[in-house]
């Protein structure tokens, strides 16, 4: 993976507002940093198809760039479009959580389940 590896799929022509912008923070190329990519751009293209762009920061070489996002763990995915700002910590292999995270399917609680 590079510092910043700015992958961006988009299909069709869609108004920018429709566009998904996605930052994935990892620390060097770990089994779980690639986990989490790839996990990413699979519910990426099942869920966002044409409307995402992600960008990879290694924080091993870019380090600064973790004040910005407050990030404390890696890998860390920040939603920055659209608003509000979200984060997932982990490799995003849970995918129910990662979509309910990203607001992209509502949570389902369980009847009787605890907060």
């Amino acid at each position: 993976m590079k510092a910043t590896k700015k992958a961006t799929k988009r299909a069709g022509r869609k108004s920018s507002s429709d566009e998904w912008i996605l930052r994935l923070y990892v620390a060097g190329q770990s089994a779980r940093s690639a986990a989490a990519l790839q996990n990413l751009e699979g519910i990426c293209e099942e869920h966002l198809a044409g409307r995402y762009r992600i960008e990879v920061i290694d924080l091993l070489k870019q380090p600064q760039l973790a004040r910005g996002d407050q990030i404390v763990a890696v890998p860390t995915l920040v939603r920055h479009l659209p608003p509000p700002v979200k984060k997932i910590i982990g490799d995003l292999s849970n995918v129910e959580s990662v979509l309910v995270g990203l607001d992209l399917r509502p949570s389902r609680r369980r009847p009787g389940a605890r907060l």
